[in-house]
Order: structure tokens, then sequence, then C-alpha cells
């Protein structure tokens, strides 16, 4: 059975699950215009040499190294070449719609089941498949030369060519402050650091009788907390940080020695940016993982579970030399940035998380909620069980046809529900929008409210939410003075990449606000029309 495997780690950015993202991680390079990647090297078998003008020198021995380690041929089509965005698959030779274009063996896939039994017997199952896997990458990294993956290892991407937000220092990060792919970074990086602890704390049980396996579980506790404390006053990535690490994990199972949580980081990067999902957890794929993303591809990686291999199907013609492009999934640049470390310029799919409450000072608030709660409105808990009265929604891009904004899609239904919820401004307004729900589908506030003025509140409310985020865009993008030319290159590329990830979550916003005014617009008209006729019939009675 064929099935598809491409799926985010980012349904939503902010959801926050542990999944995998589909795809890998690319330096990106110049500007808006182009992606700052860098990818990992790796060649393809052996093609005439007038054909592989784009080919990458350093790479010509893996594909025949990995095609003689799975037996079978796995792509006759493909080379590894450089583009103008870093290394890429390129076309050999003319390509049409529906080939296959690589097919790599779950026998020459890396994942979780890889790890050392001794290992893995010690990891309990609050060590994700990413973590996991991210051992059996540095494992095999300390063997050097005798790993039998060394072709594939030495080939890996450096942590100084992935540009990840997890890489980035605080002053760094403070130039997306406003996007939450900031929160975002600062929750992966404090699972990161996490997961390594636990690691580096289970290998020592095995040794330890009871009651000082109970003392290192209530020294982890402690460290936990410690770390969190330190998540929170915005610490994450300081010296003193991975220091306080360095001097807690001084005795360590001889197969995890001098391991540190640098090395863990970037292994966890790795992972998080090049492996796939599939039915072992997460996969890396060698050489498929050297294909470059193209939002609008209708190409990615499946899996063929019968066949016991990963395939990509062309869904296009190619020339010979031409780049061979799959979709890693569709994702923000938020979602990007964090998982891949670089940005789509006009990305369609970029998105802005919006959270509005009900005011403390609304006396029916709490009438309110419980209706908003009944209707399944989630209750939302930080870690310090904060309950706060509201509740976060994903704006996207409003869609256009020609000069006529249409429907509002981009606007969740359930945002402005909430709107109109915010503006009743009677008990019995809400017992009447609760009755229209149990007449129709159970959703609440869908349709909108009868009272035209009270619909236009109702959107006003959003207006001035929106409007107050578009003014914060503002002045964080003109924060982003242009930088010297003596200033580090890789601080100017990613100050390039958080000017266009603001930019694109700023036109996000710009087209919901431009939608929520022509709709006020719009009732306001009608409003004055229906009562300009009212007035007239009065008259002539």
């Amino acid at each position: 059975m064929l099935a598809c495997v491409f799926f985010s780690k980012y349904p939503q950015m902010l959801s926050r699950s542990r999944f995998i993202n589909p795809r890998r991680s690319l330096l990106q390079l110049f500007t808006t215009a182009h992606r700052f990647s860098k990818k990992l090297n790796i060649s393809s078998s052996p093609v005439p040499e007038v054909l592989l003008n784009h080919l990458d020198e350093e790479c010509v021995d893996f594909l025949p190294w990995l095609e003689r380690k799975a037996g079978v041929e796995i792509s006759s089509k493909l080379y590894v070449g450089k583009s103008a965005y870093g290394r890429s698959l390129f076309a050999s030779k003319s390509i049409q719609t529906g080939e296959c274009i690589l097919r790599v063996p779950y026998n020459v896939q890396i994942a979780p089941d890889n790890l050392l039994p001794k290992v893995a017997s010690l990891l309990d199952n609050e060590v994700g498949n990413v973590a996991k896997l991210a051992i059996v990458i540095l494992i095999e990294q300390k063997r050097g030369q005798e790993s039998e993956w060394a072709p594939y290892i030495s080939c890996l991407p450096r942590p100084g060519e992935m540009h990840s937000t997890i890489f980035w220092s605080k002053s760094e990060l403070d130039m997306i402050h406003q996007s939450t792919v900031y929160q975002e970074t600062i929750k992966e990086k404090y699972q990161i650091e996490k997961d390594f602890l636990k690691i580096k704390l289970v290998g020592r049980t095995q040794f330890q009788g009871a009651k000082h396996k109970g003392m290192l579980i209530e020294r982890e506790r402690i460290m936990v907390s410690s770390i969190a404390t330190l998540v929170c006053v915005k610490t994450l990535g300081s010296r003193a940080h991975i220091d306080l690490f360095g001097r807690a994990l001084d005795h360590s199972p001889e197969i995890l020695d001098g391991i540190t949580l640098e090395d863990f980081i970037h292994a966890y990067a790795l992972v998080r940016s090049r492996a796939w999902g599939s039915t072992r957890g997460v996969s890396l794929i060698p050489f498929a993982d050297f294909s470059n993303h193209d939002g609008v591809s209708e190409a990615f990686i499946l899996n063929d579970e019968d066949k016991q291999v990963s395939e990509v199907i062309a869904d296009r013609n190619f020339a010979p030399h031409e780049e061979v492009l799959i979709r890693y999934g569709k994702f923000s640049n938020a979602a990007l940035l964090l998982e891949f470390g670089f940005i789509v310029p006009h990305n369609i799919h970029d998105q802005v998380q919006i959270h509005i409450d009900v005011p403390n000072h609304d006396f029916l608030g709490e009438m309110k909620l419980d209706i908003l709660r009944r209707h399944h409105l989630p209750t939302t808990r930080y870690a310090n069980d904060f309950k706060f009265s509201g509740d976060s929604f994903i704006i996207k891009s409003v869609l256009w046809v020609g000069i006529v904004i249409v429907l509002g899609k981009g606007l969740p239904q359930s945002l402005r529900a909430f709107a109109r919820v915010l503006c009743c401004n009677s008990s019995q307004d809400l017992i009447d929008l609760a009755m229209e729900a149990a007449q129709n589908d159970g959703r609440l506030a869908r349709c909108p409210l009868k009272n035209s003025s009270r619909e236009i509140q109702a959107h006003e409310i959003l207006l001035s939410r929106i409007s107050q985020l578009i003014e914060e865009y503002n002045v964080s993008m003109k924060s982003l003075e242009p930088v010297a030319a003596s200033v580090c290159e890789r601080f100017a590329l990613r100050r390039q990449m958080a000017l266009d990830l603001l930019t694109g979550e700023l036109r996000v916003l710009e087209s919901a606000y431009t939608w929520l005014k022509n709709y006020c617009a719009t009732l306001l008209q009608h409003s004055t029309t229906n009562d300009d006729a009212s007035a007239c019939g009065n008259i002539r009675e």
C-alpha cells in the first residue's frame, strides 16, 4: 500500500505537540528572493560528464555507496549538484510526469530502532523518537570512519551551516519577538535540554541501587525545574546555562561520554529538519533528503509498506539539468524558519496567531465564558496554572478575486463567532445565541447577528486588535536597521530572514484588516439604505 508520509510538525505552528516536520534544514543564501540554503552534500551515480554541469564533485561517491549498501538502484534520473540555494537534486535526463525518480529502501534508512540495544533499553517512553534518533547520529559520529554510515554522517550540515532559530542568539531572537516563532523557539530549546538531561541521567541508573536511583530522580526533578526557571528569564543558550549541564553530567555511561549539550542540540536539529514520519517513528532517508523545497510542488515522499521503500513521483516534466524540487509540507515561514532555517518569499501559507480575551470588567464575562466552553472553547493553561479568559486563533491571508474581496476565508469562523459573543450586552442575547446554535449545527454564533449594528461592533473588536498588531509589527520591522558591512555575515543573513518573516506576517494582518474594514463598511451602507427606505415608507403613510 502506498501512503503519503509528509506531515507537519507544525500543523499550525503553535499547537505544541511533538511532531516531526517532513523536511530538511536549508541554509538561506541571499535576500528575500533567495533562501539561504546549505545542504547535506551527497552525490548520485556516475553520469556522462557532459550532463553534470551542476555536479557537486565533493559528493560523486555517495550514491554509488548507498546503492551498494542497499543492493538495488536508487535513482538513474537524478544527481546531486549545486544550485543558487546550495546542494540540490537535478535531473540527469528528461523526466516525465508520473515517473518514479528515486526509490530508497527501508534498509538504508536510519530510525530510532537503529539504537544499540543496551542504550535503547535504558530509555523510557518520555524520550521521544526525535531524541532517540539524535542519539543514533551522535553514536555514529563518535565511531568516525568505523561507522557503517560514515559517508552519510560526514555529509550532514555543521552547526554553523544551520539557521534554525534554535541556533539563534538572544539578540538574534529578539528580532522576531513579535512573531509566535519566538515563543516556539524557547519551548523547543526547553524540550531539547530536557531530553538531553533525561538521556544523560537515565543511563546511570543501570549501575545504581534503588536508593541512589531515587536520588538521581530527585536531582533530575530539581534540574528540570532549574531549566524552566532559566527559560522564563530568557537565558536559554547562555554559556552559564550550558555549563550548568556540564557540571551536573560529569559521570555518564561510556557510550555517551564526551557528548555535550551543543552536540545534542546539533543532532536533534538534524533530525527535526531532515527526517520524515514513518512507521518506525521517524526516519532519515539518505539521498532523498538532498531535495529542496517548493511550496507549490505536488511531489513529496511516499512510503510503500508492501515494498518497504520510500519514493518520489515526478509531479511534472523536467528537462535535463533542471533542479527537481519537492514539497516538505504546507508550512508558514514561521514553521520553516524554526524547523529548517529558511524563508520562502511571498509564502502563501503564512499565518499569524491572534489572542482575544474576554475583558475583566465585562459583567457578563463568566456567562460568556461558560457558553463558549460549552460550545467547545478550550481552556488554556500556562505552566504556572494561570488560566486566561480567552482563546487564540490562526489568521491566514484573506483571498482576493481581482479587486473584490471574497468570503473572508483566512479569518476563522470561530474567531468571528468569539467576537459576536463578546459584543453581547445582555444575558438574553447570549441565551438567543445558544438556542440558535442548538437549532442548527450546534456551532455558536456562526451566522451574522440580526442586529447589524451589533454585527459591526463585533467585527470592530477584531479590527481594533488587528490594528494594534499591525502597529507592533511595523515598530519591530523599523527596529531592524540595515547592518554595517563589518557586521558578521551570519547575523546579516538572520536579520534578513527576520525581516522577511515579519513582512510576510504583516501582509497577512493587513489582508485581514482590509477585509474587515470592507465588511463593516458594507454592513453600514446596507443599514443606512434600509433606514432610508423605512423613513420614506413612514412619510408616505
